[in-house]
């Protein structure tokens, strides 16, 4: 499989909590669908203190797994959200 462009987009969205709305990073995201996944190299400002953990409401919002070999967080359900 691909990996994704190491370069990736130019434009970036805040990634929040759904239940909260704290803002947990500032994530380059390509295309318009819906948030599913981030890759770890495409966030350029990590607002939270542990992974995957919201900081504010300590809701696990995704899980740390490797997508096409790439690390990447996969958002569960929809607890994160782009804005």
């Amino acid at each position: 499989m691909a990996k994704p462009n190491k370069k990736g987009p130019v434009t970036t969205v805040d990634v929040l909590c759904r239940r909260c709305k704290t803002v947990l990073f500032k994530y380059r995201k390509g295309g318009k669908g819906a948030l599913v996944k981030c890759f770890k190299e495409r966030i350029s400002k990590d607002f939270t203190l542990q992974a995957c953990i919201c900081p504010e409401c300590q809701t696990v919002f995704a899980r740390e797994m490797l997508v096409r070999g790439t690390p990447a967080y996969k958002i569960i359900g929809s607890k994160a959200v782009a804005k």
